[in-house]
């Protein structure tokens, strides 16, 4: 287009033959657009040039310096994309993009463009510098920081609620929260969690303090300290989000954030608001289901394990229990084994408090306990639902366990999680819940036990140096020192300087094999049972923390802080 453009230019007297020569002599030297080399040597005005443009082609010319672009449109059309037509995403309306392009009539760009984001294109006219600003403004390494967002916001447009003030009179605190620098700020920390991985979001007031911090593979880090001046403001957004009372400060409040990431993307956000000496302290919890892995043999399971497991699932009935601490990943496997089990043939109904992932297929119950609907009032009606397979999020009581058991032994197959530190100290705990240990033979299929441990990154974790006791320590045998290389974390861009990148399950699978349902009949302790169970073959959580050591998956540190040694 660029000789049509500066002949059209000529033609209506805008520029003179000879300016034109001038910028074409230039373009054959150094290359570039014509319109922008005109612009450079002040043959017609930046403009002028763009008026120019969207008479000629039937497009409305835009300034872009008046836009802010949304981050989730920019990341429609990838940077490289944007370079090399030079053109910009402005907004997106339905199934059409508007982009800023400072050439209309390259039809190869803009087909470019809909092949490549599935979306209609409409065309704008803007300057060749404003879209190379825009693009570099857009597309830089870094986002928007917290100073960006908050540089001339005045404190006093935020008005502060002090304890001494009416807590019910909330027309401050709404007008505040929903100024754009607050909006903004709260919008930052949401998806830049996103983009860090993070699993929880902790949005914390002290006396003197403010501060944000992420939960990172298991870690908590420390992200921003926000002004004290806009702690209610930010507080209060987030409770609007969730569609909680901001009025109430005196009491705990759950809630649900649902955000939209473009692209038909979701993330959930759940919510809990707890109020503390100097606020309200919120935590979120991000619930992504796109990255919930429910490929069973990418959960961490040894192959001997992930055997034992998937045959307690697909028997009939029976019940298969899955162990460890808060956070350890229980709900993951639970969910991968109904996703596995999840078939039209098959009634599947689970209880959950609360509900984190949604399913086709699965009927899903949120607990209330506030009106009576707690596991046990959950199983008692699911029975009447003529299930195959049931799903209780805990067992926390002898109620809860004793319907379960009965389910689990009327041909239903029962899975749920159990706070034990173990496989073999599972059964101690039904026992001292008041089950009979006949019971808990006939009834369990298998126990599962589980921790997370950090994922070594594997574009900078090194050699460890070698340290025969400390190997020996964590339980290596003495014959299996110098034929494995253990590994440490480095620290890379990839990782952010931490060394580790995601986690990875570490498990322990315990069939009910028939010598340990003797020693169960017979009373013995959870000491003995592990013992036996090593015999039939059982690999202890510190064994297989040990294992993951050896393949370089973690270290040496990570699978000794995560697991109990085997000591009986």
């Amino acid at each position: 287009m660029s000789g049509r453009l500066g002949e059209l230019l000529v033609r209506e007297n805008l520029i003179s033959l000879q300016q034109l020569q001038k910028a074409q002599d230039e373009q054959r030297k150094t290359g570039g657009r014509i319109g922008s080399l005109l612009v450079k040597q002040g043959s017609i005005a930046e403009t002028d040039l763009t008026n120019f443009l969207s008479k000629q082609y039937g497009v409305p010319s835009i300034s872009l310096a008046d836009f802010d672009i949304d981050g989730e449109v920019i990341k429609l059309i990838p940077k490289a994309t944007a370079e090399k037509h030079q053109v910009i995403p402005v907004n997106r309306a339905g199934s059409s993009l508007i982009v800023a392009m400072s050439d209309p009539s390259n039809i190869y760009a803009i087909d470019d463009i809909k092949f490549l984001t599935g979306y209609n294109v409409e065309v704008v006219v803007a300057s060749e510098p404003a879209i190379r600003e825009a693009i570099e403004k857009y597309y830089s390494e870094r986002g928007p920081s917290y100073e960006d967002l908050i540089q001339g916001f005045d404190d006093s447009e935020v008005s502060v609620l002090d304890d001494g003030e009416d807590a019910g009179d909330v027309v401050d605190l709404e007008k505040s929260a929903g100024e754009a620098p607050v909006v903004k700020l709260v919008n930052l920390i949401l998806l830049d969690a996103i983009k860090k991985g993070a699993s929880d979001i902790h949005v914390e007031p002290y006396e003197k303090d403010f501060r944000v911090r992420f939960r990172i593979d298991g870690v908590l880090y420390e992200v921003m300290k926000p002004p004290m001046k806009l702690r209610a403001a930010i507080i209060s957004r987030l409770k609007i989000m969730a569609s909680l009372d901001i009025s109430e400060r005196r009491l705990p409040q759950d809630g649900r954030i649902k955000l939209k990431l473009g692209k038909g993307k979701e993330m959930d956000f759940r919510v809990s608001v707890c109020p503390t000496l100097f606020g309200e302290k919120v935590v979120l919890r991000l619930l992504d289901k796109s990255n919930l892995q429910l490929d069973m043999t990418k959960l961490g399971f040894e192959e001997g394990q992930l055997k034992d497991f998937l045959e307690a699932i697909d028997r009939p009935y029976g019940m298969v229990l899955v162990t460890g601490p808060t956070g350890s990943g229980k709900t993951t496997t639970l969910y991968s084994a109904l996703s596995k089990l999840n078939e039209v043939s098959w009634n599947i109904s689970t209880a959950e408090d609360p509900v984190e992932f949604n399913f086709f297929g699965i009927n899903q119950v949120q607990m209330h306990e506030e009106i009576g609907l707690n596991f046990a009032a959950a199983l008692r009606s699911f029975l009447r639902q003529d299930p195959d397979i049931i799903m209780v999020g805990e067992i926390r009581d002898f109620e809860t366990a004793e319907i379960g058991v009965k389910a689990a032994l009327t041909g239903h197959l029962v899975l749920s999680t159990l706070h034990t530190n173990d496989a073999p100290g599972t059964v101690s705990r039904l026992l001292n819940m008041g089950i009979e240990p006949f019971l808990v033979t006939a009834s369990l299929n298998a126990i599962v036990a589980q921790r997370l441990c950090r994922r070594l990154c594997p574009d900078c974790r090194k050699e460890a140096a070698p340290d025969d006791q400390a190997l020996l320590d964590a339980g290596f045998p003495a014959e299996e020192l110098g034929s494995f290389t253990a590994y440490e974390p480095g620290g890379c861009k990839n990782c952010n300087d931490r060394g580790f990148r995601g986690r990875v399950a570490v498990y322990e699978v315990m069939p009910l094999w028939d010598g340990l349902k003797e020693l169960v009949i017979n009373g013995s302790s959870a000491a003995e049972l592990k013992q036996e169970a090593i015999r039939l073959g059982f690999r202890t959580l510190r064994m297989s923390a040990l294992q993951k050591v050896k393949n370089g998956m973690t270290s040496l540190a990570e699978a000794v802080g995560n697991t109990a040694p085997d000591k009986f």
